[in-house]
């Protein structure tokens, strides 16, 4: 029996912050608490930036849901989408091709609140309530069974969250779990915050301590997620440098290079 609003009110614990509300925060939204934003301003002290981190993170997820789409994929799993806001991955999709499918997953009950109403008239599109750390779950779930054939390529996004797994829950497995399903000429689209500077390891102190997780890996850690696929070029660089729209200055900042991704297939 689906839960009702008051039910989904009383699973969000407000004295915590929570990963998603805190993106929310970042990205100027206005469903997170006070919490969440005493969070981010401790992060703003060891990463001023971060607020423009959250933006090329966002854009980047633009980029590469129109270049997923240009290769013929209309099916997406978005992992750890966090709440709705601006230019979200079926409105990208949509807009190249209205017949892509979206399925949001995300653990946080404000997701599906919020994302419910987003969706009501959207067929294509649905999001559940689930922790990506249960792939088996994720995958047996009615919405994605509806949306999904696993026959033809599939885009697996974890935009912005594997660095929310530790070490010991064996975030590589998990990725390999929803890669293992979907069949040759899928996509693995990956973003991941970086130890690219003495600010970036600073920051990950901040996030372990108030937020519980926040790992920061190195380059090679963040690539060794896409082994035993075609990593695409430019490879995984700074989230400004994957496939710019524009120009984009030779020397990055700290908050630039605080975040790298890129996008492998599955051959």
């Amino acid at each position: 029996m689906a839960e009702t609003p008051d039910e989904w009110k009383s699973a969000i614990d407000s004295s915590r912050p929570s990963i998603a509300r805190a993106y929310d925060v970042v990205l100027n939204g206005k469903d997170n608490f006070e919490v969440d934003r005493a969070f981010v301003a401790e992060i703003v002290k060891v990463v001023p930036e971060i607020y423009d981190v959250a933006t090329y993170n966002r854009e980047i997820l633009g980029r590469g849901v129109r270049f997923l789409v240009e290769q013929g994929v209309t099916q997406f799993i978005d992992l750890g989408s966090g709440l709705p806001t601006v230019e979200n991955t079926h409105q990208v999709a949509q807009r190249a091709n209205p017949e892509s499918r979206v399925v949001y997953v995300d653990n946080d009950p404000m997701v599906l609140a919020h994302g419910r109403a987003l969706l009501a008239e959207n067929d294509r599109t649905a999001v559940v309530t689930s922790d990506l750390r249960d792939p088996q779950a994720i995958l047996g779930d009615a919405a994605v069974k509806r949306l999904i054939d696993f026959d033809r390529p599939v885009a697996v996004m974890l935009v912005g969250v594997l660095h929310h797994l530790h070490d010991d829950e064996n975030p590589r497995g998990i990725v390999e779990a929803y890669m293992d399903v979907v069949p040759p000429g899928s996509y693995l689209f990956v973003t991941h915050f970086c130890a690219s500077s003495q600010d970036s390891r600073d920051a990950e102190k901040k996030f372990l301590a108030l937020l519980g997780t926040g790992r920061f890996r190195t380059e090679a850690e963040i690539t060794a997620f896409f082994d035993g696929f075609e990593l695409l070029e430019p490879g995984v660089v700074p989230l400004p440098l994957w496939r710019p729209d524009g120009p984009v200055a030779e020397e990055l900042t700290v908050g630039q290079r605080l975040m790298y991704g890129g996008i492998a297939r599955k051959n």
